[in-house]
């Protein structure tokens, strides 16, 4: 072993003990496993612009950019169905079909840029509240 080698790793421990080190149970993660089919979306989602868009994991999806063409009122309520923190990206002309799950917690809509809807779209999945204004 060279020194330079062994300096880089000295005094660090195991390898799952280093500092960043990323330790997990054996097993798989199934996202989003509690909710029911009324709480799921399937959507194709086209980018119709001339740039790139992503969507992140927590966007109320109606609120998507402009350029995203989907079936906005049936997603009212809904987000991507993607891990946390992370996002989809759409390039220009991209199609896609998507998952989508219903938002959760006080199930409360502040809105980005809040799109028309109609109330019988409101009351697709109970409990949203979307606020205007």
């Amino acid at each position: 072993m060279t020194s330079a080698s062994r300096l880089s790793n000295e005094g660090q421990g195991a390898p799952d003990r280093r500092p960043g080190s990323v330790r997990v149970a054996p097993g798989s993660i199934v996202l989003n496993a509690d909710r029911t089919d009324d709480e799921r979306l399937t959507l194709v989602i086209v980018n119709t612009g001339d740039r790139p868009v992503q969507i992140g994991s927590h966007l109320h999806l109606p609120d998507a950019n402009s350029a995203l063409a989907f079936d906005r009122a049936a997603a009212l309520g809904f987000r991507l169905d993607i891990p946390s923190g992370t996002s989809q990206r759409f390039e220009p002309g991209a199609s896609r079909e998507v998952a989508a799950v219903a938002l959760r917690g006080n199930r409360r809509v502040p809105g980005i840029q809040l799109k028309q809807a109609s109330e019988t779209s409101v009351q697709r999945t109970p409990g949203i509240q979307v606020e205007r204004g």
